[in-house]
């Protein structure tokens, strides 16, 4: 089981990095979107040091960064954040060499910027979903939390990202600067979107009479399992079982359907939620 998970966390690892990746190269790296981390940042020196290509300079970061990783923070640094590290600096390399481009896919810079908020916020919320970090700041902010009393690393690298992000102001221009400002902070809401959708699952509370042959639906057919109370009601004071049970939006049909058709006078209320962390569920790790 353990091997499974593992090849299943790699293979959504991969797709999140070559997603990302796509909309670093096509389209942020071509229209001199700056929206922050490592790539935000070889945009703008890029533009300043003759030479080098911003593909180039985000390479040389990130692979400067995983060193100092590997050395400062040693045995507790993730395997999974070297492996995606690395794959996106082999992948930004290869397009580069591949596919090169000197200029803009489109002449739609709003639509390539939207196109590319999308891919980032997709690609970071699978590496999100597994554990998993593409590296660049986030190998500064592990770094500062284990050697600095910094009160909230996350609002020091927002500051980073948004220091890259105006600086477009000035290399570039305001239409580039608005852009990129405008791209920093869409990214966010739809990282968080993506992650909700990606981690939402039902939450059910079932009052019934027929606990048992619901709990062997949930534990035979659906394979979940479920936690029992004993109650009562309030206004009849009969005798009443409450399941507690956390299932995904597939089976959530499922379960629905059989007590609606099994048990039509129990009781069901049913939540959204995108945080459940457990066995059967996203790991405590």
């Amino acid at each position: 089981m353990l091997k499974k998970q593992g090849i299943r966390d790699y293979a959504i690892m991969t797709l999140g990095i070559v997603i990302t990746a796509i909309g670093v190269y096509f389209l942020k790296f071509p229209n001199n979107f700056s929206t922050g981390g490592v790539t935000g940042i070889s945009v703008i020196f890029a533009h300043l040091i003759p030479g080098i290509s911003a593909t180039g300079l985000a390479n040389l970061l990130n692979l400067v960064l995983l060193v100092l990783g590997v050395v400062v923070i040693g045995r507790d640094f993730g395997v999974k954040t070297i492996y995606c590290t690395l794959l996106l600096t082999a992948l930004l390399f290869l397009f580069e060499r591949l596919i090169p481009l000197t200029q803009p896919l489109t002449d739609q810079p709003f639509m390539e910027l939207m196109f590319s908020m999308v891919l980032f916020a997709v690609g970071a919320a699978l590496l999100f979903n597994v554990g998993a970090s593409s590296g660049g700041t986030d190998i500064i902010a592990m770094v500062l939390k284990k050697y600095t009393r910094i009160y909230s690393i996350g609002t020091a690298l927002l500051l980073v990202d948004v220091a890259a992000t105006v600086a477009a102001f000035f290399v570039f221009d305001i239409k580039t600067g608005l852009f990129s400002l405008f791209g920093l902070f869409t990214w966010g809401a739809l990282l968080q979107g993506t992650l909700n959708a990606l981690r939402q699952q039902r939450y059910f509370h079932i009052i019934t009479t027929d606990a048992e042959m619901i709990r062997q639906f949930i534990i035979s057919n659906i394979g979940r399992s479920a936690t029992l109370f004993d109650g009562h009601g309030a206004f009849t004071g009969e005798e009443r079982s409450l399941i507690m049970t956390v299932v995904n939006s597939k089976e959530a049909v499922e379960l629905r359907s059989f007590i609606k058709e099994k048990s039509p006078n129990s009781f069901m209320l049913v939540t959204n939620t995108n945080d459940v962390v457990g066995k059967g569920f996203r790991s405590m790790m």
